[in-house]
Protein backbone atom coordinates (compact mmCIF):
# COMPACT_ATOMS: atom_id res chain seq x y z
CA UNK A 1 0.00 0.00 0.00
CA UNK A 2 2.92 2.24 0.78
CA UNK A 3 4.02 2.31 -2.62
CA UNK A 4 1.08 3.77 -3.69
CA UNK A 5 2.34 7.25 -2.03
CA UNK A 6 4.74 9.55 -2.93
CA UNK A 7 7.74 10.56 -1.04
CA UNK A 8 6.16 14.03 -0.17
CA UNK A 9 2.76 12.17 0.27
CA UNK A 10 4.99 10.01 3.41
CA UNK A 11 6.27 12.57 4.78
CA UNK A 12 2.86 14.16 5.10
CA UNK A 13 1.85 11.83 7.39
CA UNK A 14 4.50 12.05 9.99
CA UNK A 15 2.21 15.15 11.78
CA UNK A 16 -0.71 16.77 11.58
CA UNK A 17 -0.91 20.34 10.66
CA UNK A 18 -3.07 23.34 10.11
CA UNK A 19 -0.56 24.96 7.66
CA UNK A 20 -1.04 23.88 4.62
CA UNK A 21 -2.58 25.26 0.99
CA UNK A 22 -6.34 24.52 1.60
CA UNK A 23 -9.17 24.67 -0.57
CA UNK A 24 -10.67 28.16 0.07
CA UNK A 25 -13.90 26.60 1.52
CA UNK A 26 -12.00 24.90 4.28
CA UNK A 27 -9.00 27.27 4.74
CA UNK A 28 -10.14 28.79 8.05
CA UNK A 29 -11.02 27.39 11.07
CA UNK A 30 -13.69 28.06 13.08
CA UNK A 31 -13.72 28.73 17.08
CA UNK A 32 -15.60 29.51 19.89
CA UNK A 33 -15.67 31.93 23.09
CA UNK A 34 -18.02 31.51 26.13
CA UNK A 35 -19.19 34.43 28.14
CA UNK A 36 -21.83 33.43 30.96
CA UNK A 37 -24.73 31.65 28.54
CA UNK A 38 -23.36 33.67 25.76
CA UNK A 39 -21.21 31.50 23.49
CA UNK A 40 -20.00 33.64 20.32
CA UNK A 41 -19.14 31.45 17.93
CA UNK A 42 -16.09 33.31 15.06
CA UNK A 43 -15.68 31.98 11.11
CA UNK A 44 -19.25 30.48 10.79
CA UNK A 45 -18.97 29.64 7.01
CA UNK A 46 -21.78 30.74 4.56
CA UNK A 47 -20.63 29.85 1.01
CA UNK A 48 -22.85 30.95 -2.27
CA UNK A 49 -22.69 28.13 -4.34
CA UNK A 50 -22.64 29.03 -7.85
CA UNK A 51 -22.18 24.78 -8.62
CA UNK A 52 -20.96 22.19 -6.78
CA UNK A 53 -17.32 23.21 -7.01
CA UNK A 54 -17.39 27.29 -7.12
CA UNK A 55 -18.30 29.32 -4.69
CA UNK A 56 -17.92 32.56 -3.15
CA UNK A 57 -16.50 31.83 0.70
CA UNK A 58 -18.00 33.88 3.56
CA UNK A 59 -17.84 33.63 6.86
CA UNK A 60 -19.65 35.48 9.75
CA UNK A 61 -19.58 35.54 13.75
CA UNK A 62 -22.70 35.14 15.75
CA UNK A 63 -23.72 35.04 19.00
CA UNK A 64 -26.02 32.64 20.70
CA UNK A 65 -27.94 32.28 23.87
CA UNK A 66 -27.02 28.72 25.50
CA UNK A 67 -30.68 29.90 26.89
CA UNK A 68 -32.33 29.55 23.77
CA UNK A 69 -31.23 26.19 22.52
CA UNK A 70 -33.51 23.75 21.89
CA UNK A 71 -32.81 20.94 19.67
CA UNK A 72 -30.34 18.82 17.75
CA UNK A 73 -31.28 17.46 14.57
CA UNK A 74 -29.30 14.63 13.03
CA UNK A 75 -28.31 15.15 9.36
CA UNK A 76 -27.52 11.92 7.07
CA UNK A 77 -26.20 12.15 3.08
CA UNK A 78 -25.72 8.72 2.13
CA UNK A 79 -23.31 8.07 -0.95
CA UNK A 80 -24.73 7.99 -4.47
CA UNK A 81 -22.36 5.14 -5.40
CA UNK A 82 -22.21 3.59 -1.83
CA UNK A 83 -25.11 3.51 -0.04
CA UNK A 84 -24.36 1.74 3.10
CA UNK A 85 -21.68 4.44 3.68
CA UNK A 86 -23.32 8.50 4.81
CA UNK A 87 -21.95 12.15 5.67
CA UNK A 88 -23.22 12.82 8.89
CA UNK A 89 -23.96 15.80 10.56
CA UNK A 90 -25.66 17.53 13.66
CA UNK A 91 -27.51 20.40 13.14
CA UNK A 92 -28.76 22.95 16.62
CA UNK A 93 -31.69 24.89 17.03
CA UNK A 94 -32.17 28.19 18.53
CA UNK A 95 -35.64 28.99 19.54
CA UNK A 96 -36.76 27.56 16.15
CA UNK A 97 -34.86 30.67 14.54
CA UNK A 98 -31.18 30.32 14.40
CA UNK A 99 -29.56 27.29 13.39
CA UNK A 100 -25.71 26.33 13.93
CA UNK A 101 -24.42 23.14 11.50
CA UNK A 102 -22.01 20.69 12.09
CA UNK A 103 -20.01 19.00 9.82
CA UNK A 104 -17.17 16.78 10.29
CA UNK A 105 -14.85 16.47 7.39
CA UNK A 106 -11.77 15.64 5.58
CA UNK A 107 -9.78 19.30 5.16
CA UNK A 108 -8.19 19.08 1.38
CA UNK A 109 -4.97 20.97 -0.24
CA UNK A 110 -5.73 22.64 -3.63
CA UNK A 111 -5.60 19.98 -5.47
CA UNK A 112 -6.46 17.40 -3.97
CA UNK A 113 -9.43 14.32 -3.91
CA UNK A 114 -11.05 12.61 -1.01
CA UNK A 115 -9.66 8.70 -0.85
CA UNK A 116 -10.85 6.12 2.08
CA UNK A 117 -7.48 4.53 1.04
CA UNK A 118 -5.55 7.32 1.84
CA UNK A 119 -7.84 8.82 4.71
CA UNK A 120 -7.12 5.54 6.47
CA UNK A 121 -3.04 5.99 5.86
CA UNK A 122 -3.16 9.74 7.46
CA UNK A 123 -3.19 12.16 4.49
CA UNK A 124 -6.08 13.90 5.62
CA UNK A 125 -6.27 16.29 8.30
CA UNK A 126 -9.45 16.27 10.01
CA UNK A 127 -11.91 19.38 10.15
CA UNK A 128 -14.69 20.83 11.98
CA UNK A 129 -17.30 22.96 9.72
CA UNK A 130 -19.08 25.24 11.48
CA UNK A 131 -21.66 26.08 9.11
CA UNK A 132 -25.08 27.86 8.60
CA UNK A 133 -27.21 25.41 7.49
CA UNK A 134 -28.17 26.51 4.54
CA UNK A 135 -24.32 26.51 3.16
CA UNK A 136 -24.37 22.48 4.01
CA UNK A 137 -27.47 21.32 2.76
CA UNK A 138 -28.11 23.35 -0.45
CA UNK A 139 -24.36 22.01 -1.14
CA UNK A 140 -25.04 18.26 -1.19
CA UNK A 141 -29.10 18.48 -1.88
CA UNK A 142 -28.99 21.13 -4.57
CA UNK A 143 -25.61 21.38 -6.03
CA UNK A 144 -24.17 17.27 -5.71
CA UNK A 145 -27.55 15.85 -6.13
CA UNK A 146 -27.18 13.84 -2.74
CA UNK A 147 -29.81 12.63 -1.07
CA UNK A 148 -30.27 14.54 2.40
CA UNK A 149 -32.15 13.63 5.50
CA UNK A 150 -33.44 15.52 8.59
CA UNK A 151 -34.10 13.81 11.24
CA UNK A 152 -35.17 15.46 14.90
CA UNK A 153 -33.26 13.90 17.73
CA UNK A 154 -35.32 13.82 21.66
CA UNK A 155 -32.47 15.37 22.93
CA UNK A 156 -33.78 17.50 25.70
CA UNK A 157 -32.35 21.24 26.14
CA UNK A 158 -30.19 20.36 28.30
CA UNK A 159 -28.50 17.68 26.08
CA UNK A 160 -28.26 19.99 23.70
CA UNK A 161 -26.14 21.87 25.63
CA UNK A 162 -24.01 19.26 27.03
CA UNK A 163 -23.79 18.13 23.36
CA UNK A 164 -22.54 21.69 22.20
CA UNK A 165 -20.43 22.54 24.63
CA UNK A 166 -18.22 19.01 24.09
CA UNK A 167 -18.52 20.09 19.79
CA UNK A 168 -17.01 23.67 20.63
CA UNK A 169 -14.29 22.46 22.79
CA UNK A 170 -13.06 19.88 20.00
CA UNK A 171 -13.65 22.91 17.71
CA UNK A 172 -11.68 24.58 19.53
CA UNK A 173 -8.86 22.17 20.05
CA UNK A 174 -8.88 21.37 16.56
CA UNK A 175 -7.80 25.12 16.00
CA UNK A 176 -4.59 24.83 17.41
CA UNK A 177 -4.08 20.89 17.99
CA UNK A 178 -4.41 19.47 14.08
CA UNK A 179 -5.15 15.73 14.23
CA UNK A 180 -5.32 13.38 11.11
CA UNK A 181 -8.38 12.49 9.82
CA UNK A 182 -8.72 8.36 9.86
CA UNK A 183 -11.67 6.83 7.56
CA UNK A 184 -12.19 4.43 10.23
CA UNK A 185 -11.41 5.69 13.46
CA UNK A 186 -11.83 9.12 13.52
CA UNK A 187 -14.51 10.46 10.92
CA UNK A 188 -17.80 12.23 11.27
CA UNK A 189 -20.11 9.31 12.29
CA UNK A 190 -16.82 8.57 14.96
CA UNK A 191 -17.10 11.53 16.04
CA UNK A 192 -20.54 12.49 16.71
CA UNK A 193 -20.98 9.11 18.38
CA UNK A 194 -17.66 10.23 21.24
CA UNK A 195 -19.98 13.28 21.67
CA UNK A 196 -22.62 11.54 22.45
CA UNK A 197 -20.79 8.69 24.95
CA UNK A 198 -18.66 11.50 26.84
CA UNK A 199 -22.24 12.80 28.02
CA UNK A 200 -23.56 9.35 28.86
CA UNK A 201 -21.10 6.26 28.62
CA UNK A 202 -22.31 3.59 26.40
CA UNK A 203 -25.13 5.52 24.84
CA UNK A 204 -24.66 4.80 20.95
CA UNK A 205 -22.28 0.95 21.42
CA UNK A 206 -20.29 -0.75 18.81
CA UNK A 207 -22.38 -1.15 15.75
CA UNK A 208 -22.69 -1.60 11.91
CA UNK A 209 -24.32 1.73 12.12
CA UNK A 210 -21.01 3.22 13.33
CA UNK A 211 -19.25 1.12 10.90
CA UNK A 212 -21.03 1.82 8.11
CA UNK A 213 -22.91 5.23 8.54
CA UNK A 214 -25.26 4.23 5.74
CA UNK A 215 -27.30 2.51 8.79
CA UNK A 216 -26.34 5.26 11.46
CA UNK A 217 -29.83 6.86 11.42
CA UNK A 218 -31.67 3.36 11.72
CA UNK A 219 -29.28 2.47 15.05
CA UNK A 220 -30.10 6.31 15.96
CA UNK A 221 -34.02 5.20 15.57
CA UNK A 222 -33.29 2.11 17.09
CA UNK A 223 -31.41 3.24 20.30
CA UNK A 224 -34.40 5.72 21.06
CA UNK A 225 -32.42 9.16 19.74
CA UNK A 226 -34.93 9.83 17.29
CA UNK A 227 -38.61 10.06 17.22
CA UNK A 228 -40.09 6.82 17.49
CA UNK A 229 -43.66 7.40 17.41
CA UNK A 230 -44.05 5.68 13.72
CA UNK A 231 -41.93 3.58 11.85
CA UNK A 232 -38.43 3.71 10.86
CA UNK A 233 -39.63 3.70 6.93
CA UNK A 234 -42.27 6.36 7.79
CA UNK A 235 -39.65 8.33 9.92
CA UNK A 236 -37.12 8.41 6.74
CA UNK A 237 -39.67 9.14 3.91
CA UNK A 238 -40.12 12.39 6.03
CA UNK A 239 -37.03 13.27 6.76
CA UNK A 240 -35.98 13.60 3.24
CA UNK A 241 -35.53 17.06 2.58
CA UNK A 242 -34.45 17.71 -1.04
CA UNK A 243 -37.02 18.56 -2.46
CA UNK A 244 -38.14 21.45 -0.08
CA UNK A 245 -34.39 22.15 0.52
CA UNK A 246 -34.09 23.00 -3.62
CA UNK A 247 -37.16 25.05 -3.56
CA UNK A 248 -36.31 27.14 -0.68
CA UNK A 249 -32.70 27.63 -1.24
CA UNK A 250 -32.55 31.07 -1.35
CA UNK A 251 -35.46 31.74 1.13
CA UNK A 252 -33.94 33.64 4.03
CA UNK A 253 -36.35 31.27 6.23
CA UNK A 254 -34.53 28.40 4.72
CA UNK A 255 -33.98 26.66 8.04
CA UNK A 256 -37.33 26.97 9.24
CA UNK A 257 -38.65 25.65 5.51
CA UNK A 258 -36.93 22.56 5.47
CA UNK A 259 -38.67 21.72 8.81
CA UNK A 260 -42.23 22.25 7.55
CA UNK A 261 -42.85 19.02 6.04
Amino acid sequence: VLDLLTTEELASAVAPSNQRDWVPAQAVMPYAELRGNLLTVRNIRNCKYLDKDDYIVRHYDKTFDLNRLQTVDFITVPFKDAPSLAHTMLSFGFGGEDYLAISVEVRLQEGETYSPMKGALRQYELMYVVADERDVVTLRAKYRGDDVYLYRTRATPQQARMLLMDVMARVNKLAVQPEFYDTFANNCTTNIVAHINRMKPGRVPLDVGVLLPGYADRLAYDLGLLDTEVSFEQTKRRAHINRIANRYADDPQFSQRIRQR
